[in-house]
């Protein structure tokens, strides 16, 4: 005897489906996350949520040329972030050990996430494909960057409160924290 499945039962699995990796949306709120940072140590949202607004920036790949300008951006902006009660976290599929090469090459001064498996990419509905390697050379050594996902361009803004006040699904590398400042900027105002 063959099954065939009922409309019924196909519309749940899509509905389903569909919210398994539902965007995150201004105005909705976040639920905490924690992965290894780019030191090994576990990071978690919930130890900055009533302290600080938190830039949450997904980049596909560490040491390439977007993600470069993006990331030295959000360093030589870090004292007005600073200032507006930010903390940053960038979050790719990179080992750690890609991190904490990529933070060094580049002096970056705020945290880098690795999402290997692309858990928190998932959370707030980031697009993510296979990952891939890279050779670089850093400090006179030649490095394998291997990376277990590539995710997309995509920025958030999560309040101290924990709600999504700003999302960027459209990111421009080298204009992201300066829109990202002129949002919270904005949201100081209110």
């Amino acid at each position: 005897m063959k099954l065939v499945p009922s409309s019924l039962a196909i519309a749940f699995f899509v509905l389903l489906a569909s919210f398994s990796n539902a965007a995150l949306n201004v105005g909705d709120d976040v639920s905490s996350f924690a992965a290894n940072d780019d030191s090994g140590n576990l990071w978690s949202l919930q130890d900055h949520l009533g302290k600080k607004n938190v830039v949450v920036y997904f980049y596909p790949a560490a040491m390439t040329g977007g993600c470069t300008k993006q990331a030295c951006a959000y360093r030589d902006q870090s004292a007005e972030l600073n200032d507006l009660d930010a903390v940053v976290v960038g979050i790719s599929g990179d080992s750690v050990n890609n991190l904490k090469l990529f933070k060094q090459a580049h002096g970056l001064n705020f945290t880098l996430l690795s999402d290997i498996n692309g858990n928190i990419a998932s959370k707030f509905g980031v697009a993510t494909r296979d990952g891939g390697s890279i050779e670089r050379e850093i400090e006179g050594m030649l490095h394998t960057l291997a990376r277990g996902i590539t995710t997309g361009r995509w920025t958030f803004v999560i309040s101290k409160d924990g709600k999504v006040v700003y999302k960027d699904d459209a990111v421009s590398a080298t204009e992201d924290s300066s829109n990202v400042i002129a949002q919270l900027k904005t949201l100081a105002s209110k």
